[in-house]
């Protein structure tokens, strides 16, 4: 959309008269998404991370002259001759500026809230409506309180429908975001216990997010949920119930019955009395669930029934995932399932900028988009514009509109009708140091152009979950004071997840520092672009040339360690590089000990090439409570506190402390100091089992495939040494995942199982180099379905359990042959 400076600052209720006049057509929060800045209007927010008003200099610099800042915020002098709006709230300015927009709008506009399956139903019906609407939704899961003003800002003249999510994680919340959206039809997906922090019980949790739905004038809900039904009927105003039901035949919307096939589903329904019937191209409970949502909105807005039967038959899976994947010949894959259209392409270019190093150049790969509000020359005009304002440097179109309007995009640019054509023409030999954006609708298939440039065509994969990074991190930053610094630990290739991709999530969440085991470690991360600060645990090195010049700050455990840092320094021309001095206070393994610390401060002050940046030790037993433990961890706490006085006083600058560990966030809050270490509690995995960890999320999850399924007679032996003996009827599945991968021998003759299905099968016989079989007789599978060996139904720690090992343990020793997909909802 496009207003003038005037206007919104107008509509923000200040003073226009020294503003320098000037159209605005986008709005900013984020710099690094910044594509347009001559028609840029940036919001400094606040944030639990950072201040936007610090990249006010710098996006100046690239050009934007319009910003919004609170009140009393320094503007830079170079930037005296931009238009700076001050209000009490950058955030509430963007809500207002929003909720203006909105009322600009009669139309009807969909909110969907619930705790899962919002943005399934918004593209559902997004592909159901197209053909009769012009719609505007919101960009992936922009549902939040920045997210939602973000997405009714892309509300254009010709706009007629709107369908917006609306995403709360607290009390207070909806509120907000309901007035800015003012739904005309509300949409509560469903209800469970997925971001339960912020609410005192699932009660609490369904009427905030129900009161988006009041003066609606049709709200659409599952009436077989008990708790959503009972708080919709106590919610005001609202006109209009379109309720379906499978148990109550007086909705009216009654779902008589659901015939599930191998893979669709045959159902049939009756609205006000009238009785239809449909095929569904699923068959699972939740995708069923979200499209009987669907349903109830088409038949609201009166499409016909035999056209909502058509539509359905055709729907389409909905790809929520980017994934990030090695590729061949030094390329990066970045992997976007998500819908394939204008609103969409802009996020999928700001994921894939910020990955990107010196090293590769950039390259997009995109079908045809799906039907927008713009006609199709204007459609592709834009594309082709956003694409080089992003700097592009080679792009690949397929589709009959791409080639139909290719003469829009640059030289080095290719274009093809169908993906076919493109792979008869194409292979991977024809892709180099290139990260490769690959983003398509689902009729174009390009999982296969993704299979052509994976590195590794292993079926046993490592899922990893950067989300759920975030999730972990930000659970644990919540327990800290503001002020507290965290060191993420990504030693060990991030606990076997690999460790660029997790600390490119970390840096992006503001973490403190991170901490890897050695310098190749934290080499690879710099030459991959992370620039945050790095801490070496190990500094025992032969190139110390490669530890200054990457700014790796070396951990100091010795009088000799620090007495080679200090030489090798000096050989350098190094002066006043950081270390981090460790002290032994109970853990017995590396460290300076209380009576060491005099001498270590006369070395210190002896030289300028190095400076204490911290001081730090290790707890023992802050995972095991107990009384004896505890009382040796407080021990720890004390020498610690001593010990750290003795260096602050004899040194001038101000020295971090640390000591913390996972368990010691959760446990000993109030020993937090100045910085903690956040170790495999990032990862999802639990140190305590009191429950206060409950709501952390698996990082890592191993899955592999079934390759083969063979039915023997009792008494039949299987694998190796003939250890594995069929008691019975069976089938037996064989998995391509074997020691070799890092799944440990003594793992099978039915010591662990796998999940299959819904079913936990066990492993038969011995495990194998590269596969192993599996007792799948009571599992309802097939060649090609996917297998977990740990992950969401099996917890890493159930294996370590078996084995009488540690997590750790297990997740470090997943081999490099195994495929990781790094992954973001």
């Amino acid at each position: 959309m496009e207003y003038s400076i005037k206007e919104i600052a107008e509509i923000l209720n200040l003073s226009t008269a020294e503003i320098n006049d000037c159209k605005i057509e986008n709005l900013l929060t984020d710099s690094r998404s910044l594509t347009y800045p001559e028609s840029t209007l940036f919001f400094a927010l606040h944030t639990a991370n950072n201040d936007g008003h610090l990249f006010i200099s710098p996006l100046y610099a690239a050009g934007v002259k319009n910003f919004v800042i609170e009140k009393g915020a320094r503007i830079p002098m170079e930037a005296q001759d931009a238009n700076f709006l001050e209000v009490d709230s950058p955030l509430r300015a963007l809500q207002q500026l929003a909720s203006y927009h909105r009322s600009q709008f009669a139309i009807p506009v969909i909110g969907i809230t619930g705790s899962r399956g919002k943005t399934t139903v918004k593209e559902w019906l997004y592909q159901l409506l197209q053909e009769d609407y012009n719609i505007v939704r919101s960009p992936r899961s922009y549902n939040s309180q920045i997210g939602v003003p973000l997405s009714i800002w892309e509300m254009e003249e010709n706009t007629n429908l709107a369908i917006l999510e609306a995403g709360i994680s607290t009390v207070n919340e909806m509120s907000a975001l309901k007035s800015i959206i003012r739904p005309t039809i509300g949409i509560i997906t469903n209800l469970n216990g997925e971001h339960q922090d912020g609410f005192s019980s699932l009660e609490q949790k369904c009427e905030e997010k129900c009161q988006l739905l009041s003066q609606c004038e049709c709200v659409v809900y599952n009436a077989d949920n008990k708790l959503i039904s009972d708080t919709v009927k106590s919610s005001p105003s609202v006109q209009q119930e379109l309720s379906w039901s499978r148990k109550d035949g007086d909705r009216p919307l009654f779902i008589s019955s659901i015939e599930k096939k191998v893979t669709y589903s045959h159902l049939c329904y009756s609205y006000l009395g009238v009785k239809h019937e449909m095929i569904l191209p699923f068959i699972s409970d939740v995708d069923i669930e979200n499209a009987l949502h669907c349903l109830a909105v088409l038949l609201y807005l009166h499409v016909d029934e035999a056209v909502i039967a058509k539509r359905m038959s055709a729907l389409a899976k909905v790809g929520t995932r980017i994934d990030v994947i090695e590729g061949v010949n030094h390329c990066l894959i970045i992997s976007d399932s998500y819908t394939s259209d204008y609103n969409s392409l802009s996020p999928a270019l700001d994921f894939m900028a910020r990955r990107m190093t010196k090293e590769r150049t950039s390259t997009v790969i995109l079908s045809d988009v799906m039907h927008e509000s713009y006609s199709g020359a204007a459609l592709y005009k834009k594309i082709a514009n956003l694409l080089r304002t992003r700097n592009i440097e080679r792009f690949i179109g397929i589709g009959e509109n791409f080639v139909k309007y290719q003469a829009y995009f640059g030289a080095n640019s290719q274009f093809y009708n169908t993906t076919r054509e493109f792979l008869n023409v194409c292979s991977s030999s024809d892709f180099e140091d290139e990260q490769i954006l690959i983003k398509g609708t689902p009729e174009y298939n390009f999982k296969e152009i993704v299979d052509m440039l994976e590195a590794k065509q292993h079926e046993t994969v490592l899922e990893v979950n950067l989300d759920a990074v975030a999730h972990n991190y930000n659970f644990f930053r919540s327990k800290l004071k503001p002020e507290t610094r965290i060191v993420c630990m990504v030693k060990a290739s991030g606990y076997g997840a690999g460790a660029y991709e997790l600390a490119k999530t970390l840096q992006d969440r503001g973490a403190g520092y991170l901490a890897v085991a050695v310098l190749d470690e934290g080499v690879d991360l710099r030459k991959a672009g992370i620039t945050m600060p790095i801490m070496v645990l190990n500094p025992r090195v032969v190139n110390y040339k490669a530890l200054f010049s990457y700014n790796l700050e070396p951990e100091i455990f010795s009088l000799d360690i620090c007495k080679e840092i200090i030489k090798e320094a000096e050989k350098f021309g190094i002066t006043n590089f950081p270390v981090h001095i460790k002290l032994d206070t109970g853990m017995h393994r590396l460290g300076f000990l209380k009576e060491q610390l005099p001498e270590l401060l006369e070395l210190l002050k002896s030289q300028n090439a190095i400076v204490p940046r911290s001081v730090f030790s290790h707890l023992a037993v802050a995972d095991e409570p107990g009384n004896e433990m505890d009382k040796y961890t407080m021990q720890q706490f004390k020498y610690f506190d001593e010990c750290c006085n003795i260096l602050q006083s004899g040194t001038p600058t101000k020295i971090l402390r640390h000591i913390l560990n996972t368990a010691g966030i959760i446990r000993f809050p109030e020993h937090q100091f100045d910085m903690v270490r956040l170790g495999i509690g990032l990862y999802g995995i639990k140190t305590l089992n009191d429950g206060s960890e409950d709501t952390l999320k698996h990082v890592s999850s191993l899955n592999t495939v079934i390759i083969s399924i063979k039915e023997w007679d009792e008494g039949i032996t299987i694998g190796y040494g003939r250890r594995g003996k069929i008691t019975r009827k069976s089938r037996i599945a064989t998995i391509p995942i074997g020691y070799a991968d890092g799944l440990d021998r003594h793992l099978g003759n039915e010591h662990s199982k796998v999940y299959v299905n819904g079913y936990m099968c066990p492993i038969i016989g011995n495990i194998c180099m590269d596969a192993c079989m599996v007792d799948v007789t009571d599992a309802e599978c097939r060649v090609g379905d996917s297998v977990e060996i740990f992950g969401d139904h099996i917890p890493v720690s159930d294996l370590s359990d078996i084995l009488g090992t540690i997590p750790y343990e297990i997740l470090t020793s997943i081999s490099n042959r195994v495929k990781r997909v790094y992954y973001r909802e």
